[in-house]
């Protein structure tokens, strides 16, 4: 049993089996229907980018509070900015926005020394402000000739029958694990958040690692809101609201210890599985929207407390 625990996303396994489970229970013909499945996958690989995003963060035992608002800032840049560049343009001058934020960010936690629950609160409400006042509150969207572009096909479209999305995040899934788990950043970037101190004696710049995490959390949180408002091409002024709540719970929920240096990016992907999962079925049973909220706040504490049992299991310090 101690052996099976040591894996990061252990937890998010036994999650996903037993929400399956009750599920199925509860409202077999409803939830095991292909609309309702392609909804939740869809949703699941948006989130799922941002929860991967949110986990290399909480790995280096610091936080990212400003990634809903990134999210839609950076699908709104794309939509507003596309007359001028383009939809390619869009896209790279979307992602440049939202890297610059997380590099702001990051600057501000590791050469500010201020605490990254601080920074990028104060970056969530500035960068909202930024999106009202930029869209002056109204509604904007996409010419037809934009929304028919190849490129725009590709970010928002289908492939193979799924959309797009899926095999992005399966695409950035598998980038971002091999390069945790086979290269000397994602080593550097577990030591930083396991002990800062002893990476630093040991010669890792743990202030790069950082602000390298934030940048990455940032520029997935942008491609997540890209991909988003590329498949519904029409923007508002509240997209990406407390989707940084559902990025943190999925990050957790997949086994990634706010107390740094432990955490799976599958994992993540798993616990944006369940988080959405409940949103749809909530849904389904016609439950007041509110009831979703009071469950990702229930789970999250729920989720700290599991994944510190099976860390101290698995001979981990939290």
């Amino acid at each position: 049993m101690k052996h099976l625990v040591k894996g990061q996303g252990f937890g998010a396994v036994i999650g996903v089996a037993l929400m399956l489970a009750v599920f199925s229970l509860i409202d077999f013909s409803g939830w095991w229907t292909a609309q309702t499945m392609s909804n939740v996958i869809h949703y699941t690989s948006i989130l799922g980018i941002l929860a991967m995003g949110q986990a290399l963060v909480i790995m280096t035992k610091e936080i990212d509070l400003s990634v809903g608002s990134v999210y839609g800032l950076a699908g709104i840049a794309f939509i507003m900015l596309q007359p001028a560049l383009g939809v390619p343009g869009a896209i790279i001058a979307a992602l440049i926005i939202a890297a610059a934020i997380g590099l702001l960010q990051g600057f501000g936690v590791v050469k500010g020394g201020l605490p990254s629950m601080i920074v990028t609160l104060g970056g969530l409400f500035t960068v909202r402000g930024i999106i009202y006042v930029w869209t002056g509150g109204s509604v904007k969207a996409f010419p037809e000739e934009a929304r028919n572009a190849v490129v725009t096909r590709l970010f928002g479209g289908e492939i193979l029958g799924l959309e797009a999305a899926v095999f992005w995040m399966l695409a950035i899934g598998a980038v971002l694990n091999l390069m945790l788990w086979a290269t000397r950043f994602g080593n550097h970037l577990l030591a930083t958040g396991g002990s800062a101190e002893s990476a630093d004696s040991r010669g890792v710049l743990t202030g790069r690692v950082k602000i390298t995490a934030f940048v990455l959390c940032s520029v997935l949180a942008g491609f997540a809101g890209i991909l988003t408002l590329a498949d519904q091409p029409q923007t508002h002024v509240t997209i990406g609201d407390l989707m940084e709540l559902e990025a943190i719970s999925a990050a957790v929920i997949g086994g990634c210890l706010l107390s740094g240096g432990r955490g799976s990016l599958t994992g993540a992907v798993l616990g944006a599985f369940i988080v959405t999962s409940f949103r749809y079925e909530l849904i389904a049973l016609g439950a007041p929207s509110s009831w979703f909220i009071t469950f990702v706040g229930v789970v999250l504490i729920v989720a700290v407390i599991f994944n510190q049992k099976l860390a101290r299991m698995a001979g981990h310090s939290v």
